[in-house]
Protein backbone atom coordinates (compact mmCIF):
# COMPACT_ATOMS: atom_id res chain seq x y z
CA UNK A 1 0.00 0.00 0.00
CA UNK A 2 2.86 2.38 0.79
CA UNK A 3 4.29 2.06 -2.73
CA UNK A 4 0.85 2.35 -4.31
CA UNK A 5 0.30 5.61 -2.47
CA UNK A 6 3.60 6.92 -3.82
CA UNK A 7 2.59 6.04 -7.38
CA UNK A 8 -0.65 7.96 -6.96
CA UNK A 9 1.16 11.21 -6.13
CA UNK A 10 1.35 13.50 -9.20
CA UNK A 11 5.02 13.95 -10.09
CA UNK A 12 4.64 17.69 -10.63
CA UNK A 13 3.51 18.03 -7.00
CA UNK A 14 6.80 16.58 -5.85
CA UNK A 15 8.77 18.91 -8.13
CA UNK A 16 6.74 21.94 -7.10
CA UNK A 17 7.16 21.20 -3.40
CA UNK A 18 10.81 20.14 -3.56
CA UNK A 19 12.92 22.31 -1.27
CA UNK A 20 16.25 22.24 0.48
CA UNK A 21 15.13 21.10 3.91
CA UNK A 22 17.52 21.37 6.83
CA UNK A 23 18.45 17.76 7.61
CA UNK A 24 17.72 16.29 11.00
CA UNK A 25 20.61 14.65 12.89
CA UNK A 26 21.67 11.30 11.48
CA UNK A 27 20.25 8.48 13.58
CA UNK A 28 21.03 4.78 13.68
CA UNK A 29 17.45 3.49 13.93
CA UNK A 30 15.00 3.20 11.05
CA UNK A 31 12.05 4.09 13.29
CA UNK A 32 12.55 7.14 15.52
CA UNK A 33 11.41 7.26 19.15
CA UNK A 34 10.91 10.65 20.80
CA UNK A 35 10.47 10.34 24.57
CA UNK A 36 7.80 12.90 25.50
CA UNK A 37 9.10 14.87 28.50
CA UNK A 38 11.56 12.02 29.06
CA UNK A 39 10.40 8.69 30.44
CA UNK A 40 7.78 9.87 32.91
CA UNK A 41 6.35 6.41 33.42
CA UNK A 42 9.14 6.01 35.98
CA UNK A 43 10.06 9.56 37.06
CA UNK A 44 8.42 13.01 37.15
CA UNK A 45 8.21 14.59 33.70
CA UNK A 46 10.93 16.95 32.51
CA UNK A 47 13.36 15.96 35.26
CA UNK A 48 16.95 14.86 34.80
CA UNK A 49 15.94 11.44 36.07
CA UNK A 50 13.20 11.10 33.41
CA UNK A 51 15.63 12.19 30.70
CA UNK A 52 18.29 9.77 31.88
CA UNK A 53 15.78 6.90 31.89
CA UNK A 54 14.86 7.72 28.27
CA UNK A 55 18.54 7.33 27.39
CA UNK A 56 18.52 3.91 29.08
CA UNK A 57 15.36 3.09 27.09
CA UNK A 58 17.40 3.75 23.92
CA UNK A 59 15.10 6.51 22.67
CA UNK A 60 16.46 8.61 19.81
CA UNK A 61 15.32 11.96 21.22
CA UNK A 62 14.16 13.37 24.50
CA UNK A 63 11.52 16.07 24.19
CA UNK A 64 12.17 18.99 26.53
CA UNK A 65 10.13 22.16 27.14
CA UNK A 66 12.32 25.25 27.22
CA UNK A 67 11.45 28.35 29.26
CA UNK A 68 13.27 31.44 30.52
CA UNK A 69 13.48 32.56 34.15
CA UNK A 70 13.20 36.16 35.36
CA UNK A 71 17.01 36.46 35.29
CA UNK A 72 17.37 35.08 31.77
CA UNK A 73 18.31 31.46 32.53
CA UNK A 74 16.96 28.50 30.55
CA UNK A 75 15.07 25.70 32.32
CA UNK A 76 12.84 22.81 31.29
CA UNK A 77 9.21 22.77 32.42
CA UNK A 78 6.09 22.13 30.36
CA UNK A 79 3.71 24.52 32.11
CA UNK A 80 4.10 28.29 32.20
CA UNK A 81 3.65 28.11 35.99
CA UNK A 82 5.31 25.90 38.58
CA UNK A 83 2.00 25.23 40.36
CA UNK A 84 1.19 21.77 38.99
CA UNK A 85 4.61 20.17 39.22
CA UNK A 86 6.21 21.70 42.32
CA UNK A 87 5.63 22.77 45.91
CA UNK A 88 5.75 26.42 44.80
CA UNK A 89 3.55 28.88 42.96
CA UNK A 90 4.10 31.43 40.22
CA UNK A 91 5.16 31.77 36.61
CA UNK A 92 8.58 30.59 35.48
CA UNK A 93 9.18 33.96 33.80
CA UNK A 94 8.62 35.76 37.14
CA UNK A 95 10.95 33.55 39.20
CA UNK A 96 14.74 33.68 39.34
CA UNK A 97 16.87 30.60 38.73
CA UNK A 98 17.70 30.49 42.44
CA UNK A 99 13.99 30.41 43.29
CA UNK A 100 13.34 27.75 40.63
CA UNK A 101 16.16 25.52 41.88
CA UNK A 102 14.81 25.70 45.44
CA UNK A 103 11.51 24.14 44.38
CA UNK A 104 10.78 20.45 44.83
CA UNK A 105 9.12 18.62 41.97
CA UNK A 106 6.35 16.24 42.98
CA UNK A 107 3.80 14.08 41.23
CA UNK A 108 0.55 13.93 43.14
CA UNK A 109 -0.49 10.69 41.42
CA UNK A 110 2.85 9.07 42.30
CA UNK A 111 3.89 10.39 45.70
CA UNK A 112 7.53 9.69 46.47
CA UNK A 113 8.70 10.86 49.87
CA UNK A 114 12.19 9.40 49.57
CA UNK A 115 13.50 11.17 46.47
CA UNK A 116 13.77 14.90 45.81
CA UNK A 117 13.45 16.02 42.19
CA UNK A 118 14.14 19.46 40.74
CA UNK A 119 13.42 21.48 37.62
CA UNK A 120 16.57 21.04 35.49
CA UNK A 121 18.48 23.79 33.74
CA UNK A 122 19.20 23.59 30.03
CA UNK A 123 22.89 23.31 30.87
CA UNK A 124 22.29 20.25 33.07
CA UNK A 125 20.28 18.62 30.29
CA UNK A 126 23.02 19.24 27.72
CA UNK A 127 25.67 17.79 30.05
CA UNK A 128 23.53 14.66 30.46
CA UNK A 129 22.68 14.21 26.79
CA UNK A 130 25.86 15.13 24.92
CA UNK A 131 26.83 12.27 22.59
CA UNK A 132 24.21 10.03 24.22
CA UNK A 133 20.86 11.16 22.81
CA UNK A 134 19.45 13.91 20.61
CA UNK A 135 17.18 16.66 21.91
CA UNK A 136 13.81 17.78 20.58
CA UNK A 137 13.30 21.28 22.03
CA UNK A 138 9.70 22.36 22.45
CA UNK A 139 10.42 26.08 22.27
CA UNK A 140 7.91 27.44 24.79
CA UNK A 141 9.34 30.82 25.83
CA UNK A 142 13.01 31.29 25.10
CA UNK A 143 15.48 33.32 23.07
CA UNK A 144 16.90 31.66 19.96
CA UNK A 145 20.35 33.25 20.26
CA UNK A 146 20.72 32.35 23.95
CA UNK A 147 19.64 28.80 23.16
CA UNK A 148 22.02 28.49 20.21
CA UNK A 149 24.95 29.89 22.20
CA UNK A 150 24.38 27.30 24.92
CA UNK A 151 24.15 24.53 22.33
CA UNK A 152 27.40 25.66 20.72
CA UNK A 153 29.09 25.83 24.10
CA UNK A 154 28.43 22.10 24.44
CA UNK A 155 29.01 21.41 20.71
CA UNK A 156 25.44 20.12 20.46
CA UNK A 157 23.97 22.47 17.85
CA UNK A 158 23.89 19.56 15.37
CA UNK A 159 22.19 17.20 17.83
CA UNK A 160 18.87 19.02 18.20
CA UNK A 161 15.71 20.08 16.41
CA UNK A 162 13.36 22.87 17.42
CA UNK A 163 9.59 22.56 17.73
CA UNK A 164 7.93 25.87 16.83
CA UNK A 165 4.95 27.15 18.83
CA UNK A 166 4.27 30.45 17.05
CA UNK A 167 5.23 32.09 13.73
CA UNK A 168 7.58 34.64 15.31
CA UNK A 169 9.79 31.79 16.49
CA UNK A 170 10.32 30.64 12.89
CA UNK A 171 11.51 34.14 11.93
CA UNK A 172 13.73 34.31 15.00
CA UNK A 173 15.36 30.95 14.32
CA UNK A 174 15.79 31.46 10.57
CA UNK A 175 17.70 34.67 11.34
CA UNK A 176 19.70 33.17 14.20
CA UNK A 177 20.67 29.88 12.55
CA UNK A 178 19.28 29.22 9.06
CA UNK A 179 20.52 25.61 9.23
CA UNK A 180 18.60 24.61 12.36
CA UNK A 181 15.90 21.96 11.62
CA UNK A 182 12.49 23.34 12.64
CA UNK A 183 9.46 21.19 13.36
CA UNK A 184 5.85 22.35 13.07
CA UNK A 185 2.41 20.84 13.61
CA UNK A 186 -0.28 20.81 10.94
CA UNK A 187 -2.93 23.56 11.03
CA UNK A 188 -6.58 22.52 10.96
CA UNK A 189 -6.74 23.50 7.29
CA UNK A 190 -4.47 20.60 6.26
CA UNK A 191 -6.72 17.62 5.62
CA UNK A 192 -5.24 15.88 2.56
CA UNK A 193 -2.22 15.67 0.29
CA UNK A 194 -3.03 18.80 -1.72
CA UNK A 195 -3.45 21.00 1.36
CA UNK A 196 -0.30 19.44 2.84
CA UNK A 197 1.62 20.29 -0.34
CA UNK A 198 0.48 23.92 -0.14
CA UNK A 199 1.38 24.13 3.55
CA UNK A 200 4.89 22.78 2.95
CA UNK A 201 5.45 25.09 -0.04
CA UNK A 202 4.37 28.16 1.90
CA UNK A 203 6.01 27.46 5.28
CA UNK A 204 9.11 25.34 4.50
CA UNK A 205 9.22 23.24 7.69
CA UNK A 206 12.03 20.71 8.13
CA UNK A 207 10.07 18.15 10.18
CA UNK A 208 6.33 17.60 10.61
CA UNK A 209 4.56 16.96 13.91
CA UNK A 210 0.90 16.90 14.97
CA UNK A 211 -1.24 13.95 15.99
CA UNK A 212 -0.71 10.69 14.13
CA UNK A 213 -4.43 10.59 13.31
CA UNK A 214 -4.06 13.81 11.28
CA UNK A 215 -2.17 11.92 8.58
CA UNK A 216 -3.31 9.34 6.08
CA UNK A 217 -1.00 7.03 4.14
CA UNK A 218 -0.90 9.23 1.05
CA UNK A 219 0.04 12.34 3.07
CA UNK A 220 2.87 10.42 4.73
CA UNK A 221 4.01 9.07 1.35
CA UNK A 222 4.01 12.56 -0.14
CA UNK A 223 6.06 14.03 2.71
CA UNK A 224 8.50 11.13 2.40
CA UNK A 225 8.77 11.67 -1.36
CA UNK A 226 9.85 15.30 -0.89
CA UNK A 227 12.30 14.37 1.89
CA UNK A 228 10.33 15.63 4.88
CA UNK A 229 10.31 13.50 8.08
CA UNK A 230 6.94 13.03 9.80
CA UNK A 231 7.27 12.26 13.53
CA UNK A 232 3.86 12.95 15.07
CA UNK A 233 2.46 12.40 18.54
CA UNK A 234 1.14 9.02 19.65
CA UNK A 235 1.01 9.77 23.36
CA UNK A 236 -2.28 9.66 25.18
CA UNK A 237 -4.47 7.37 27.30
CA UNK A 238 -5.03 4.95 24.39
CA UNK A 239 -1.38 4.62 23.39
CA UNK A 240 -0.16 1.06 22.91
CA UNK A 241 0.26 -1.61 20.21
CA UNK A 242 -3.05 -0.81 18.49
CA UNK A 243 -2.04 2.84 18.09
CA UNK A 244 1.48 1.91 16.99
CA UNK A 245 0.12 -0.57 14.43
CA UNK A 246 -2.07 2.13 12.89
CA UNK A 247 0.87 4.53 12.74
CA UNK A 248 3.09 1.98 11.00
CA UNK A 249 0.32 1.12 8.53
CA UNK A 250 0.30 4.78 7.47
CA UNK A 251 4.00 4.59 6.66
CA UNK A 252 5.20 6.67 9.60
CA UNK A 253 8.85 6.26 10.59
CA UNK A 254 8.83 8.06 13.93
CA UNK A 255 6.58 8.82 16.89
CA UNK A 256 6.57 10.86 20.05
CA UNK A 257 5.56 8.60 22.92
CA UNK A 258 4.83 8.49 26.64
CA UNK A 259 6.11 4.90 26.69
CA UNK A 260 9.60 4.85 25.12
CA UNK A 261 10.73 1.54 26.62
CA UNK A 262 7.55 -0.29 25.58
CA UNK A 263 7.64 1.23 22.08
CA UNK A 264 11.30 0.25 21.63
CA UNK A 265 10.49 -3.35 22.62
CA UNK A 266 7.48 -3.42 20.29
CA UNK A 267 9.48 -2.08 17.33
CA UNK A 268 12.22 -4.61 17.92
CA UNK A 269 9.67 -7.41 17.79
CA UNK A 270 8.42 -5.95 14.49
CA UNK A 271 11.92 -5.84 13.04
CA UNK A 272 11.86 -2.04 12.96
CA UNK A 273 14.46 -1.44 15.63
Amino acid sequence: MKYLALLLIPFYWVLQTAAQFNPVPTLKHKFIIVAHRGDHTHYPENTIEAYNQAIKDKADYIEIDLRTTADGKLVSLHDASVNRMTDGKGLVKDLTLEQIEALKVSVKSKPDTTTIYHIPTFEQILKLCKNRIHIYIDFKEADALATLNMLKQFHMDKQVLIYINKPAQITDWRKTDPTMPLMVSLPDSVKDTESLRKFISQNHPDVLDGGYTEYDAQMVAFATAVGLPVWPDAQGPQEGPLVWDKAIEKGLKGLQTDNPAALAKYLKQKGLR
